[in-house]
């Protein structure tokens, strides 16, 4: 019977990062996925690396801005490791900002415009209103398809070493002598000293600690530009988000909503924000619909994620990232490892631990 050193429940973007963590650091990992590896909120995600001080929790700030700038080595290693290829754009982000009057916010880490909008992005409807109702900012951010992502993580991961039981529902983790001794699933049972909750919105499911998650739901809809590069940037603006990838294809987002586990797109909502993007880019009527979707990104009752030990020594949780998964998948990966081999994190985790929900 085939032993593990530690066991990393789902596979999303951040388990597969830890479980590759892990493995690099000298351990047999096993990951065990309720469904298809990669297949929930790490392929339905955007792929912003939004890492702006107004858009992130004071709490998360330096998280966040370390695992973006961990971000290039970060695809490189998975790049390397997979033989694949993963789109991170660094072109940057034009962000409307402001409250509907064109009174300009005040804002940090934003940019003047580098050029002027229309050479920037011609195709902008927003730079034929004669009275803009919003100001124009740059950001030095980058964005990366999620999907390439967690496909290459799941190559690098095989082609390291660890193994994957898919299909495959952990229904609690086992306790023996008071330690974590492995893990009970809908089909069989898996041994190790070491158990890793990476399950997001489903890892308060999981006994025996009942995590404070929820799945908030996301609706998006992928399109086909008509021009490969019609749109270069990411454009963010108060109603809707435009995520060009490097093939031709844009992303258009997203909603949020708490809907529990419902995975349904709604075709009013679909078209809601195809109209929103329609706003921006008129061009955009021309595009072909590829697909639409609804992801379940891993919510908390404080925004903040759930990283760090449980009471039960040996079992530790990494979840609850809610819109920013894949941002801190590096940063996470690398602190969680360190924490489970005792080692003191780079950064204080203090805020994020798991006990802060107990009443």
């Amino acid at each position: 019977m085939k032993n593990w050193d530690a066991i990393v429940v789902g596979a999303g973007i951040i388990g597969l990062s830890l479980a590759i963590e892990l493995n690099k650091l000298g351990l047999r990992v096993l990951v065990v996925e309720k469904g298809e590896p990669g297949r929930e909120a790490s392929w339905a995600a955007g792929g912003m690396l939004v890492d702006r001080p107004a858009e992130t929790l004071p709490g998360l700030r330096e998280l966040a801005t370390a695992s973006a700038r961990m971000y290039p080595e970060f695809v490189h290693e998975l790049e390397d490791e997979s033989g694949l290829k993963i789109d991170l754009r660094s072109v940057g982000t034009l962000l409307f900002a402001g409250d509907g009057t064109g009174h300009s916010p005040v804002t940090t880490q934003a940019d003047a415009l580098p050029q002027p909008l229309a050479e920037l992005e011609p195709a902008l409807e927003i730079l034929n209103n004669p009275e803009p109702r919003f100001t124009a900012l740059y950001i030095k951010e980058r964005s990366v398809d999620p999907r390439h992502l967690t496909h290459a993580a799941i190559a690098a991961a095989r082609h390291r070493g660890v193994d994957f039981s898919s299909g495959d529902q952990v229904l609690a983790v086992e306790v023996a002598n008071g330690k974590a001794s492995g893990v009970r699933t809908s089909k069989t049972q898996f041994a190790a000293g070491l158990v890793v909750n990476c399950a997001g919105a489903w890892a308060g499911q999981i006994g025996p600690h009942p995590f404070s998650t929820r799945p908030v739901k996301g609706q998006m809809l992928c399109v086909a530009m008509p021009q490969k590069e019609m749109v270069r940037h990411v454009v963010r603006a108060p109603d809707v988000y435009l995520i060009p990838r490097s093939d031709g294809r844009m992303l258009i987002g997203a909603t949020v909503e708490e809907a529990g586990f419902d995975k349904q797109t709604v075709p009013e909502t679909i078209l809601k924000l195809r109209q929103a993007a329609l706003d921006l880019v008129p061009k955009l009527a021309d595009a072909r619909i590829l697909e639409a979707w609804a992801g379940l990104r891993p919510g908390t009752s404080d925004g903040l994620p759930i990283l760090g030990a449980t009471a039960t020594p040996g079992y530790f949780v990494a979840t609850g990232h809610f819109r920013d998964g894949i941002l801190l998948a590096p940063v996470t990966a690398k602190l969680m490892a360190q924490m489970i081999l005792g080692q003191k994190p780079e950064f204080d985790l203090e805020a994020f631990g798991a006990e802060r929900f107990e009443s």
